[in-house]
């Protein structure tokens, strides 16, 4: 079977899973280039360039130091992907319905405008915590390598507000 029907669980699911190859691989995939952009974010004095940054990423922590962060970030992606794109056709049947058929082609880019940001709004508080930990990896030497060492300590230190703090940035951006 190559098909489904529009709307069907199923529908919402093969939605899902696309957003979680596209988001979650392609993000893991460029988490080095992230992992240098953070870092010259935090300390411009050490991280003067990209390329400098690599050279000191290496020099420092080996290659395997380049891919810091990847693990909460392919979890976190791939939740935000599964939300987004899932959620993205639940709120555009779900209003387009609300509408009505006519007005529903009519306002059409509205209703795609509101059924993305709705969609975006769940992806966001899936997303964050991850984030979170992934910022911390990266960006705090000696706080945590792994992210089995950083979500017991971020809960420990400031409890679950630590994952959610980020939140609103990530709806404003």
């Amino acid at each position: 079977e190559y098909s489904c029907e529009y709307g069907s669980l199923k529908f919402y699911a093969l939605c899902g899973v696309g957003g979680v190859l596209s988001c979650g691989l392609t993000h893991t995939a460029v988490v080095p280039l992230d992992l240098v952009k953070c870092r010259m974010q935090v300390d411009p004095q050490k991280y003067k360039s990209i390329f400098n940054g690599f050279s000191v990423t290496v020099k420092e922590d080996g290659v395997r130091g380049l891919a810091k962060g990847w693990a909460p970030t392919f979890i976190g992606y791939s939740l935000q992907g599964l939300c987004k794109f899932g959620f993205y056709e639940v709120f555009k049947i779900l209003y387009g319905n609300m509408l009505g058929e006519e007005n529903a082609y009519l306002w059409r880019t509205s209703l795609y405008l509101a059924a993305s940001a709705s969609a975006e709004f769940f992806a966001d508080i899936a997303l964050a915590p991850m984030e979170a930990a992934k910022v911390r990896i990266q960006t705090q030497p000696g706080y945590a390598n792994t992210l089995r060492e950083a979500v017991p300590k971020m809960f420990g230190e400031e409890g679950i507000w630590a994952f959610y703090k980020g939140v609103a940035p990530l709806w404003m951006r």
